[in-house]
């Protein structure tokens, strides 16, 4: 008996790591070399590639494909149906897997339903890709990103709340401080 829940429409391939605690739903596959971390929940119609590493307490919502070359470190949502890339410029009549590009998103990151992050990129602590917006490039731990390319519009602290001018969250109290244009949470 497992320590881990798969529902069993899914597809669990030999040689990949399932954390305890994990939940993986209707419809997903996941590949030989993956590793998905310890109390994960993984929506329906889920693909998770080759050698793929997803932290702890990962959400995963419905529609999602995580790619080779895709990094999720601890406490990552992504939202439902959006969309990782690992290729800067596919063609279907070109072979580019020895091109695959590494993304990394780091700990505590949102990404809103339907937002695409383009390969080669890095998101940074806790940082926030608005539901649609499309990431072409690194986004600052905490910042808030929007739109087609995604620009940042503010700051959000670490429990996910927008920050005031103050950088200090009415919510959870916590502090934050602008170093070189990173914000930073105060000791």
């Amino acid at each position: 008996m497992s320590d881990y829940f798969v529902h069993e429409s899914s597809c669990i391939d030999a040689g990949c790591t399932i954390g305890a605690g994990a939940k993986i739903w209707h419809f997903c596959h996941v590949m030989p070399g993956a590793v998905i971390g310890e109390n994960c929940n993984i929506g329906q119609n889920v693909f998770i590639d080759r050698n793929v590493r997803i932290g702890n307490r990962c959400k995963i919502q419905n529609n999602v494909s995580v790619y080779n070359g895709i990094q999720l470190e601890d406490d990552v949502f992504c939202g439902p149906s959006c969309v990782f890339t690992n290729v800067y410029n596919p063609r279907a009549a070109v072979e580019r897997k020895n091109e695959f590009l590494k993304t990394l998103v780091k700990k505590g990151v949102t990404i809103g339903a339907n937002a695409t992050i383009i390969c080669g990129v890095t998101l940074g602590e806790y940082c926030f890709i608005g539901a649609g917006a499309v990431v072409t490039k690194d986004v600052p731990p905490y910042a808030c990103v929007v739109g087609n390319p995604a620009r940042q519009i503010g700051w959000r602290c670490a429990y996910g709340e927008k920050l005031p001018k103050s950088l200090k969250c009415a919510r959870c109290g916590l502090r934050y401080q602008l170093n070189s244009h990173r914000l930073e949470k105060c000791l």
